[in-house]
């Protein structure tokens, strides 16, 4: 029987199947009788280069191929190991063979399905079963997301901190492809490469108020290279709170906190002075700290100079590793609302600090205009990973064709507190 163009679309509606790892397909064959024929066995018509012999094992480092040995073709492969992950394939145009684009697991057992369908249009079945050896070194590639399980605010970044180094990009993209971020409501997200050891995931716009982030790897047991393997990572659950956002304002020398898009509360403010500028910017709380001791010292001031300092500050809410808070300043209450005179930080009244201290969290935003000074960094002080566009955080990924900046290697370097 000759192949009806019928035939060639169902080859062509299974190879998409394939290529997306799932196990049904949605088109019929080239006869609505062949549809009801009980399968047959197709071991002879189709050959498989992992293991025939009891208790031998397939080595992970090669990728699993499927052939079509007799006049029959393949018309849909899929394989899965114990906990339920699919390996990627592609199967050629005219069903005569199936490989796998993923890595296989180590140390792992292998269930692959096999559906051909005969010249008649008669369709059969085999499955395989498999296991693969273990890995032949130790190096154990781990992941530590962060931040701890909790509620955050709707700027918080996700991190993913590996053991090891991965430079190439073809590495990088088989990390990535195993480490998820889903949530509740779904948004769409990205991965970024801040350096060889640590991964960002944001939003391309912040995460929906009261929503349910999950995150986990399935790089376990996977090769990477070939003295790196994927190790054990613990997964990791965040939820967010009302979506709080303080504007802060350095021209009119006003705090403006909005609660889910309406505004709270008005607070007046002062921000850093000529040459002590506070950053420009999106910056997301990092922490909260009831005291904190500021010197000048610690920034480069000289002490006994007119802008040296060592003050007791209460209700500091952080916004960078370098020392950038939002805190109470009860000694410059007369220049808020109409100057900017400290050396960096956002200062307020002892009674604003100690509200906008209770009412934020760690992941809530503070954004900075129409001050004379440089702009938040993304990485290298604190979480200003939203002051990159959407189109250049999506290059860092190793998922995409793009290309993003270099970060430098003290981006992940923490500073000490103290401007005021």
């Amino acid at each position: 029987m000759s192949i009806t163009p019928r035939s060639r679309i169902v080859v062509g509606c299974t190879l998409l199947v394939a290529a997306l790892g799932a196990g049904l397909t949605a088109c019929g064959s080239n006869g609505a009788e062949a549809l009801s024929d009980r399968p047959y066995d197709a071991a002879d018509e189709i050959s498989f280069n992992g293991p025939t012999e009891a208790g031998k094992k397939a080595d992970p480092d090669k990728p699993l191929e499927v052939t079509a040995t007799g006049d029959g073709r393949i018309t849909d492969v899929t394989a899965v190991d114990a906990t339920g992950r699919y390996v990627t394939g592609e199967l050629a145009a005219d069903g005569s063979r199936w490989h796998s684009t993923s890595p296989l697991a180590s140390n792992a057992h292998y269930t692959v399905r096999v559906s051909t369908e005969d010249d008649d249009g008669a369709p059969g079945r085999k499955t395989i079963d498999f296991d693969t050896a273990k890995p032949t070194t130790k190096k154990s590639l781990d992941v530590t997301f962060g931040p701890k399980a909790g509620t955050y605010g709707v700027g918080q970044p996700v991190t993913a901190d590996l053991s090891q180094p991965v430079k190439d990009k073809a590495q990088r993209a088989i990390v990535e492809r195993a480490l998820r971020v889903d949530s509740v409501p779904a948004v769409p997200g990205n991965w970024y490469w801040v350096n060889d050891k640590q991964l960002h995931y944001r939003p391309k716009e912040y995460w929906p108020a009261h929503a349910t982030v999950q995150v986990h790897s399935n790089l376990e047991g996977i090769r990477v290279s070939d003295r790196l393997w994927g190790g054990k990572a613990k997964p990791l659950k965040l939820t967010t709170g009302d979506q709080l956002v303080a504007l802060t304002d350095a021209g009119s020398h006003t705090m403006t906190v909005y609660k889910n898009g309406a505004v709270l509360k008005q607070i007046p403010i002062t921000t850093g002075k000529p040459g002590f500028e506070t950053r420009n910017g999106v910056k997301v709380i990092l922490e909260k700290q009831y005291y904190v001791r500021m010197k000048s010292s610690t920034v480069g001031i000289a002490e006994g100079t007119s802008d040296s300092y060592d003050l007791p500050v209460y209700y500091a809410t952080r916004v960078t590793w370098s020392g950038e808070y939002v805190h109470a300043a009860p000694w410059s209450v007369g220049s808020q609302g109409y100057a900017n005179v400290s050396h960096g930080c956002t200062g307020m009244s002892t009674g604003n600090a100690e509200w906008f201290f209770n009412t934020v969290r760690p992941g809530d935003i503070v954004k900075v205009v129409n001050s004379n000074g440089a702009q938040m960094a993304p990485f290298d002080n604190g979480f200003g990973d939203w002051n990159m566009a959407w189109a250049k955080w999506r290059a860092g990924s190793a998922l995409t064709s793009g290309t993003a900046d270099a970060p430098k290697p003290e981006d992940a370097a923490r500073l000490q507190p103290t401007a005021v």
